[in-house]
């Protein structure tokens, strides 16, 4: 089904042609009566009919409303101008509206691509874009929109992770807009079938899973600690180098394996060290 235009004008020009037709056959009946033609009795009654029809198919259209117009059955064409219309008699007209909408999802509980379970939702705008789709080509289009939007959101969770520490991946806490985008790409071809385009669409709810929240939390406190003390790690051991360097440069003090290993690992647990470090002075070896 495509969207098209039926015949259709003016109301108020329409309704005076009308009106100049019934009193044209006014006319024409009470000169075919009084002269005895019957001629004009039938073009009058004509008239008549033909004005009766046209006036029953008058229209009113509200702004952002479409009306389809049906002629037994066949589909003739969508009026989506706003105004008073008149158009094929003996049709059948089905409105639609073209506002923009919201569907909110429900809460849905689906596993990320680590198979960690999680609780998602989303909030979808959507409007209208072809009538002819959203009325035959699909049964009841919001109902079609819920569910696509529901089905769309769970393949999209299932394509991310929660969370990771990895720098570059795309997680669904931590990527929300390039997450939505997906989204909303995925929609877009889901409901082009009911003529329906997505504005937007944005995620309002993201979590773990109760049975498994405090549990989660754990291990990402974990993977945070673990995280933090690889960078202090490489930190340290960077500071470490230079120092040592630099002491070697600048002094000209050339230390043994002994007394740089010593070196090194008090410079390493006073850098790494979340705690105070107690300074000892060595003053050299004592002999008895």
């Amino acid at each position: 089904m495509k969207e098209k235009k039926p015949f259709y004008i003016n109301g108020y020009i329409g309704i005076l042609a009308l009106v100049v037709m019934l009193l044209l056959g006014i006319f024409l009946f009470y000169k075919g009566v009084s002269n005895d033609q019957f001629s004009n009795v039938v073009v009058a009654i004509i008239l008549w009919i033909i004005s009766l029809l046209f006036l029953s198919s008058l229209t009113i259209i509200q702004p952002n409303q479409a009306r389809a117009v049906l002629f037994f059955g066949q589909y003739l064409g969508t009026i989506k101008e706003s105004g008073l219309f008149i158009t094929v008699p003996l049709t059948e007209k089905k409105d639609v509206s073209l506002k923009v909408k919201n569907f909110n999802s429900s809460v849905l509980k689906v596993n990320d691509s680590d198979g960690n379970p999680i609780e998602i939702s989303a909030v979808v705008v959507y409007r209208v874009v072809d009538t002819a789709k959203a009325l035959f080509d699909v049964d009841r289009y919001s109902n079609f929109v819920e569910i696509q939007s529901e089905t769309a959101i769970r393949h999209i969770a299932t394509q991310y992770p929660y969370d990771t520490f990895n720098d570059g991946d795309l997680t669904l806490r931590g990527n929300t807009n390039e997450v939505s985008e997906e989204l909303k790409k995925e929609l877009d071809e889901r409901l082009s079938v009911a003529g329906v385009e997505v504005i937007e669409t944005r995620l309002n709810h993201l979590a773990y899973a109760t049975e498994i929240a405090s549990a989660m939390l754990q291990r990402q406190q974990a993977k945070a600690i673990l995280s933090a003390r690889q960078t202090i790690v490489e930190g340290a051991v960077s500071m470490t180098q230079m120092a040592l360097e630099q002491i070697q440069e600048g002094q000209e003090i050339n230390f043994t394996d002994d007394r740089k290993v010593q070196l090194i690992n008090n410079l390493l647990v006073s850098i790494i060290t979340d705690k105070g470090t107690q300074p000892v002075i060595n003053t050299g070896d004592v002999s008895e």
